[in-house]
């Protein structure tokens, strides 16, 4: 297998988690904003509303946990990029409510179901990390 290979298994990968985290963010009645908005380097994968909470989703798909769950791989580096991104958003869409970063971890076996955790809340860029 190429490197371009390789690379396209991986991004329908994270498209078809992506796909997955939207269907269940709209079963718990979220509004779904934006997809994949990007600002600079960061990509904000889900933009969503639930309430009057503006919520920015990272969704993180793998095909096993055996190196750990993806949310784990959710780096503080990341949670600043995203936290960035974020403020980019927030601006050019005039908001000033209230904001939360949610991850959704999805494991896409080969073999068996797909499954899916919503972590709330899940990290606040600059708290903790």
């Amino acid at each position: 297998m190429n490197k371009k290979t390789i690379m396209a298994k991986h991004n329908e990968l994270g498209q078809e988690g992506e796909r997955l985290a939207r269907q269940l963010l709209e079963k718990k009645a979220y509004r779904i904003l934006l997809t994949n908005w990007r600002h600079g380097r960061a990509e904000l994968d889900i933009i969503a509303q639930t309430g009057s909470t503006l919520v920015f989703v990272e969704v993180k798909t793998r095909t096993s946990a055996a190196f750990g769950q993806p949310d784990e791989f959710v780096s503080p580096k990341k949670e600043v990029l995203l936290a960035g991104a974020a403020c980019a958003y927030m601006e050019q869409a005039n908001f000033q409510g209230e904001i939360r970063f949610d991850i959704i971890s999805v494991l896409l076996p080969t073999h068996g179901q797909p499954q899916l955790r919503h972590i709330e809340d899940a990290f606040f860029p600059g708290i903790g990390s």
